[in-house]
């Protein structure tokens, strides 16, 4: 997910293009293959279960919120993992309890490490409180150890996830300041990400290691850092990019950096977030991020609908291989806050952007399709 205070441009709705030609995005290849991750973040959504809040399918019928979501198409969830965060979900106990939810319906699991207490994104990437003090050859062994317990004790419940994120949006690097990349130099970054790597592949080698970022905006910048990783001997295997067309700009551009990325480095790509406003209201006191939309797509059900089915159809048109919705369940749920730190106090800045309206019932026009 995407800090909002980051040092994007502050409006691009008018950089949005929607092609006119169909609901593609771009013009389609004589042979796109199809998205075989069909994803959806809903790292939230065991609180939500745990206050008991309704989900409803577009009958009004109260339903398992992942019986309604694989319903429409979805059969990859994806969960963060936490450190030791204050409010004790998103932590690897409760992530090992939820991915159990999870494989018992036959989806696949993509585990989301921060290596933070908190939110980890392109404007901060703060350490666990517990690393605190930790420098480079220390955070090397932590990332090593912590990596491999999640995923061992995963694999152990027969849960062993599909793949995983060694880090989330690290445009500039992760376990700020130790990891991150300043004066291009990615060393550090490199000793982490590779700590990740063999942590995952000894445990379960098996398992799809992706790298993430959110530059779905720029060729360049997303050159650059992969590039940077690349050169320290990185591997990985999946592609990640967060795309949000009121920070990232056009379905174009999106299409023109997925071709570039797939092309330039011989990995697939997903698209492991993005999400659109249903509304330009606000269900509580705390502000919604990307609240104005772009241009073309109303804030409106059907609006929501046709820009994920664009971005959908743009990323397979470009040859990637997945696109994740970024916490569709996580509507307005008193006590479901935005603030690990207090999660019963702090309300949601996500409310507009949910499948599901505030009442709990999924948008009707919604789709995940291959």
């Amino acid at each position: 997910m995407v800090v909002r205070s980051r040092r994007w441009r502050a409006t691009l709705a008018s950089a949005v293009v929607v092609v006119t030609t169909a609901v593609l995005g771009v013009a389609a290849p004589a042979s796109a293959a199809p998205l075989t991750m069909l994803g959806a973040d809903v790292s939230s959504l065991q609180r939500a279960n745990d206050l008991g809040a309704p989900y409803l399918d577009a009958s009004g019928v109260r339903r398992d919120a992942l019986d309604i979501l694989t319903g429409v198409g979805v059969n990859y969830v994806r969960l963060r993992v936490w450190h030791n965060p204050r409010s004790g979900y998103n932590n690897r106990d409760k992530v090992l309890q939820y991915a159990r939810t999870v494989k018992a319906r036959g989806l696949k699991l993509l585990i989301d490490f921060h290596y933070s207490d908190t939110w980890a994104d392109p404007g901060r990437q703060g350490k666990p409180a517990a690393w605190s003090g930790h420098g480079i050859d220390q955070l090397t062994t932590d990332v090593h150890d912590h990596t491999y317990d999640v995923c061992r004790s995963l694999k152990a419940q027969g849960t062993a996830p599909d793949s995983v994120q060694i880090g989330n949006e690290i445009n500039t690097g992760m376990l700020w300041d130790d990891g991150r990349v300043t004066n291009d130099d990615f060393r550090n970054l490199g000793r982490l990400l590779k700590a990740g790597y063999q942590a995952t592949k000894s445990c379960n080698s098996g398992t799809q290691v992706m790298i993430h970022t959110a530059y779905a905006d720029s060729m360049a910048n997303a050159r650059w850092f992969y590039d940077g990783i690349r050169a320290q001997g990185v591997q990985w295997d999946l592609t990640g990019l967060s795309y949000y067309c009121v920070w990232h700009g056009s379905l174009t551009n999106l299409y023109d950096v997925i071709v570039d990325l797939r092309t330039r480095y011989g990995r697939p790509v997903v698209v492991a977030e993005t999400a659109y406003p249903f509304t330009s209201a606000n269900a509580d006191g705390t502000g919604n991020h990307g609240a104005a939309g772009c241009s073309g797509y109303p804030l409106t059900w059907q609006g929501q609908a046709t820009n994920f089915a664009h971005v959908q159809n743009t990323a397979r048109n470009a040859g990637a291989v997945g696109v994740f919705y970024w916490e569709p369940t996580w509507y307005a749920v008193p006590g479901n806050g935005w603030d690990p730190a207090d999660i019963t106090g702090s309300g949601n800045g996500w409310d507009h952007m949910a499948v599901f309206n505030w009442s709990g019932q999924l948008n009707p026009h919604i789709r995940w399709t291959p």
